[in-house]
């Protein structure tokens, strides 16, 4: 049950489409630990989110190291507003569409790993808490 949440956490915070929340909820419904299932899920989905600022940061290496190499002008701007504006924004690396390319942009624009980590856990494990508080307190009003 636990490794079912926590593989699908993982993949659906890649660029591959799924979504955890719904096998979360019924988890939680079914009885689930909420507590433990929340920071499954968080983890999962951090863990998802890092594999894909890798593949950014990977990518972003291997455009330098080929004819396919970005102008060094337009990556210095990139790098700029990525600093001022994008650092902040991976708190909203969970919503639907824009997460996913946020986390891969934060990984070729190398953002740092650790700032990078610690704003995807809050904005993803706040996420999960609320969603677990809705579904939680639906189910309980729905068994009396």
């Amino acid at each position: 049950m636990y490794w079912t949440l926590f593989f699908s956490a993982l993949i659906s915070s890649t660029l591959m489409p799924g979504g955890s929340e719904a096998l979360l909820s019924y988890l939680i419904i079914d009885g689930g630990n909420v507590y433990m299932l929340v920071a499954i899920a968080t983890l999962g989905n951090v863990l998802g989110s890092l594999i894909t600022y890798g593949m950014g940061r990977f990518l972003n290496q291997t455009f330098q190291n080929s004819r396919f190499r970005m102008n060094p002008k337009h990556l210095s701007t990139a790098e700029t507003w990525f600093a001022k504006f994008g650092q902040p924004a991976l708190i909203f690396a969970w919503l639907p569409i824009v997460g996913d390319p946020l986390c891969f942009i934060a990984g070729m624009m190398r953002s740092h790993v650790m700032l990078f980590v610690l704003l995807i856990t809050i904005g993803k494990f706040l996420r999960y808490a609320v969603l677990a508080a809705i579904v939680g307190s639906v189910g309980v009003g729905s068994v009396g």
